[in-house]
């Protein structure tokens, strides 16, 4: 399901790069399981243009997995990745 985000969120991260973000788009794919998360990030990042961020959330154990590879296969920056109980919380930019 693709929930549309129509408050920015601002993040800044305290790392190496201290890089300043907004997210542009949320989706939420819990209750998905594979492949689907992954049929819908790509959805959703081939409407984006390159550097813009946005955040996925999924519950399926595999997508940890899934989505890092996809995001390396892709060239898209996995930013920021976290777990909250059963939720797996990625923030991703898209580079190309």
């Amino acid at each position: 399901m693709l929930l549309l985000n129509p408050f920015k969120e601002v993040f800044e991260l305290n790392n190496e790069e201290s890089e300043r973000f907004d997210i542009e788009e949320e989706l939420d794919t819990r209750g998905l399981y594979c492949p689907e998360p992954i049929f819908e990030v790509r959805n959703l990042s081939e409407t984006l243009n390159a550097g813009q961020y946005y955040k996925v959330i999924a519950d399926d154990p595999a997508a940890e997995e899934d989505l890092k590879r996809w995001a390396k296969r892709t060239g898209t920056k996995v930013v920021e990745f976290s777990k909250d109980g059963d939720d797996l919380i990625f923030i991703f930019k898209k580079m190309k």
